[in-house]
């Protein structure tokens, strides 16, 4: 990946070819969180200390920048409007790229993603070593010194609750092995991979610094299925337990004790807006800890450095997140009300920002985050094998102006950006050119009125075909896609619909009241999160697509270590959702950051992290 047009002397050149991680772009809305895999929005937090594994390399990690003691003073950074909501970030209503953004910095972790999806290591909070391959089992070491904010250590206590609210199979029989469906979890978890992949759970003393666990099967992104952990005293000291029995419980397997935490874990560290509870039931593990009063509901909510915190401390006191739009950050950035912008990329956001000279530092470069329509193959759909199938699918994408789109909408801000023809590996990524040639033809590349019309009679559906594209409202960006497209393919014989809806994701999309949907998977470093997207009834497969060579794939790249393997099942899959349309890629992401010129030690990344990845690392000059 290269990071391009950077101004004041922020240029970085990174690499890697990692797969994308399964969680929506921050500018589409709420993230919407696998069921069937591991959490991945940035819940780990980073260390001056840390190391890259041979994904990428030390240069993507933290880097030691001097930071010896915490300055006075305040850094205040805007990711998007909205409103804070998530101590606990990893619940379904909780769960997303900006809750995660300000919990990364809370909680401590074995690893973080590093600016270009490097799985990077955190030592000065533990250690993981792999003991055995067959079985693959992993040993954790938490460091001695780690303690929460209130002095409690942080031990095998706070990940054995982790791994139960993930509702293993004693708890929820059938819900992690996905034999059941159907089974209403006692935990409102985002995720279950923890128990899936885990059955037996983490084994250690109750109380303990270390813990073992063992894999039913050989998993690719272990490193970043044991990550981060809520403070499980806290939990059952509200549930009126001792936390040793409650550990003692979980290890034994004993649900009606564990079951007993679950209404506090799911509701009791959700808040009405801007109205924090006694600091002593939201203590953090991290660099930075919630400020006593410092919400204030819809408008900001301020971190303070946390003085019980034993590795590298943060850079400047207090760390403020604004709730500000996005067309109106630039202004915020130029007046001074804040330090660090993360907008989304538009041309007139650019320019604004460019005009403001050496005031500020601007930041354009890659990510891992990537726009796409997807079908809904629901039986009643229009779109679906039982209607118009395969033919009326590829009509619609002979007519959808690709190339237009990338060049009036991203060519102004990445000059170098093309069509993306892939879905689990990006242009800049070296094995790209690679897996496209295996998999993909080019026979959408261009649009072709008067192929989607013959195919369109092909497919027996009587035109005007209504399509309601379905996103999330508020998006200029995919409002001017779908303007393009209904421009385009309204001469072949379908009628697009604006279907912009503020419940896109928590409605729309979970019903299938769509024909096709818009919007982006964000990721960072994981490679086996695609499966849930596209195998047959996993939690984000939202469209409901169902292929046995698909589904087989995934299996064998899920439960495969070899980058090999793993290649070469990426090139089935892909070739399989062309072959069949599941949906069609548009293209990558655009990232946009920029900062004060008296701000240090900003880094733009390509992660759903998102530039405040690093923001114990910044200090005013």
């Amino acid at each position: 990946m290269k990071f391009r047009r950077t101004s004041a002397g922020l240029g970085l050149v990174l690499s890697g070819a990692l797969l994308l991680g399964a969680c929506t772009s921050p500018d589409a809305g709420q993230s919407q969180a696998p069921t069937n895999n591991t959490s991945e929005s940035g819940s780990a937090k980073p260390s001056a200390s840390a190391s890259g594994d041979a994904a990428g390399g030390a240069a993507a990690c933290m880097q030691d920048v001097g930071i010896t003691e915490t300055k006075d003073g305040q850094v205040r950074y805007t990711g998007g409007p909205g409103d804070w909501n998530g101590y606990n970030s990893v619940t379904n209503k909780t769960y997303s790229t900006y809750n995660s953004g300000v919990a990364a910095h809370m909680f401590s972790s074995f690893v973080y993603f590093g600016t270009d999806g490097t799985i990077c290591e955190n030592k000065e909070f533990g250690t993981m070593e792999v003991t055995s391959e067959d079985p693959l089992t992993v040993k954790y070491t938490i460091s001695d010194e780690a303690v929460w904010s209130d002095g409690t250590p942080v031990t095998i206590n706070d990940y054995l609750l982790d791994w139960a609210a993930q509702n293993p199979e004693f708890l929820v029989p059938g819900y992690a092995s996905g034999e059941n469906p159907d089974a209403t979890p006692i935990f409102d978890h985002v995720s279950s991979s923890f128990a899936q992949y885990v059955p037996e759970g983490p084994q250690g003393e109750v109380d303990g610094k270390e813990f073992t666990v063992v894999y039913n099967e050989t998993y690719p992104d272990y490193k970043i299925l044991v990550t981060t952990a809520l403070p499980a005293h806290v939990a059952a000291k509200q549930a009126g337990l001792e936390p040793a029995a409650l550990a003692q419980a979980i290890l034994d397997k004993d649900a009606e004790t564990v079951k007993k935490v679950a209404d506090f874990w799911n509701n009791g560290w959700m808040f009405e807006g801007g109205q924090l509870p006694s600091m002593d039931q939201i203590p953090s593990s991290g660099p930075y800890k919630l400020k006593e009063g410092g919400w204030i509901s819809k408008n900001s909510l301020t971190l303070e450095a946390n003085d019980k915190y034993w590795g590298t401390p943060a850079g400047t006191k207090n760390l403020i997140f604004r709730f500000i739009e996005d067309a109106q950050m630039a202004q915020a950035l130029q007046n001074g009300d804040v330090n660090v912008i993360n907008p989304q990329p538009t041309v007139d956001t650019l320019g604004q920002l460019e005009a403001m000279g050496d005031a500020v530092k601007v930041e354009t470069y890659d990510t891992l985050t990537w726009e796409h329509l997807d079908f809904n193959f629901r039986d009643t759909n229009v779109f679906s094998d039982a209607k118009g199938g395969i033919k009326l699918r590829e009509a619609f994408a002979y007519c959808v102006p690709r190339q237009a789109i990338v060049d009036n909408l991203i060519k102004p801000i990445n000059d170098t950006a093309i069509v993306m023809n892939a879905r689990e590996v990006f242009p800049f990524q070296e094995n790209y050119e690679d897996v496209v040639s295996a998999s993909y033809d080019g026979r959408f590349d261009q649009v072709d009125i008067e192929k989607s019309k013959a195919l369109i009679a092909e497919s027996g559906v009587a035109t005007p075909i209504d399509v309601r594209i379905g996103y999330r409202a508020g998006n200029q960006r995919r409002a001017d896609q779908v303007a393009q497209i209904a421009a385009s393919c309204k001469d072949a014989g379908f009628n697009i619909i604006d279907s912009n809806s503020a419940t896109f994701f928590e409605k729309e999309v979970v019903n299938g009241d769509y024909e096709v949907a818009l919007f982006a998977w964000a990721g960072s470093g994981q490679i086996a999160s695609g499966q849930n997207i596209y195998a047959t009834n996993k939690g984000q497969n939202y469209g409901k697509y169902s292929n046995e060579t698909v589904d087989k794939a995934w299996a064998t790249l899920a439960s495969s270590l070899d980058p090999a393997v793993q290649l070469e099942q990426t090139k089935i899959i892909e070739k399989e959702l062309w072959d069949t349309l599941f949906g069609i890629p548009v293209f990558a992401h655009p990232g946009l950051s920029a900062s004060s010129s008296n701000v240090q030690n900003v880094r733009g990344t390509a992660t759903q992290d998102q530039v405040v990845w690093n923001a114990p690392q910044w200090v005013l000059s």
